[in-house]
């Protein structure tokens, strides 16, 4: 309660408390299921929206029309994070995401967390579709006939790249996430996601799952396949 005194009243101060002991306060989040509401509304997080911490409260009150959840990406640094390709739909719609990079962020993530009735979820985990949110002005409505007949190319394509790379991936999608680059690999919704796993197998606890490969079907790469 004098934390949450503190950010309200004097923003500056309680920064440098964040700044010094955020990543302990958020093993709250993992462990003190009581006070998780509480540990939520106090912390700070690195955004895709400018350089400064911003707080969840501020995150909702900024969601774009129609937008219903809360989107992070959990990374190594803040500097690979921004060049995610995972980033790549949702920068283009201007939806904003947290950039998580405390080796603490891949396991409290796991439970299942929501702020003012918004779910938090992972671009890197499950299926993401930003249809509603704010469509991209600059995509040309497909032709319908040629539509149709690239949906058979690209069911062709999906179905031979999966028997090629066989029990490498559990499965190959069209992905919703890319804009630019021509693939990436993702988690399934009942599984871990990546950075937990990449954490995990540092210290060889428990088994790897196989990851989806997703493939951005407009791109020029994938089109000469």
């Amino acid at each position: 309660t004098e934390l949450e005194s503190t950010a309200s009243k004097d923003a500056d101060t309680y920064g440098k408390v964040w700044d010094s002991f955020g990543p302990v306060l958020k093993e709250g989040l993992y462990e003190d299921h009581e006070r998780r509401g509480q540990i939520l509304n106090l912390a700070r997080f690195a955004t895709t929206n400018g350089e400064a911490p911003r707080s969840l409260k501020d995150y909702v009150a900024d969601l774009k029309p129609n937008q219903t959840e809360i989107y992070y990406l959990v990374g190594e640094n803040l500097e690979r994070l921004k060049s995610n390709p995972k980033l790549e739909a949702a920068k283009a719609r201007g939806v904003e995401v947290l950039l998580l990079t405390d080796p603490i962020d891949a396991f409290w993530t796991t439970m299942p967390q929501d702020f003012d009735g918004k779910p938090l979820k992972s671009l890197s985990q499950g299926d993401i579709d930003f249809g509603l949110i704010s469509p991209v002005e600059a995509e040309d409505a497909p032709d319908k006939e040629e539509e149709k007949a690239d949906a058979g190319g690209d069911e062709a394509l999906l179905q031979r790249v999966k028997e090629t790379l066989g029990d490498r991936v559990s499965d190959v999608r069209p992905s919703q996430r890319l804009t630019e680059s021509a693939a990436c690999l993702v988690a399934s919704a009942d599984g871990r996601d990546r950075e937990l796993e990449r954490l995990l197998s540092r210290q060889n606890r428990g088994t790897v799952a196989k990851p989806i490969l997703e493939l951005n079907m407009k791109h020029a790469l994938v089109r000469l396949l």
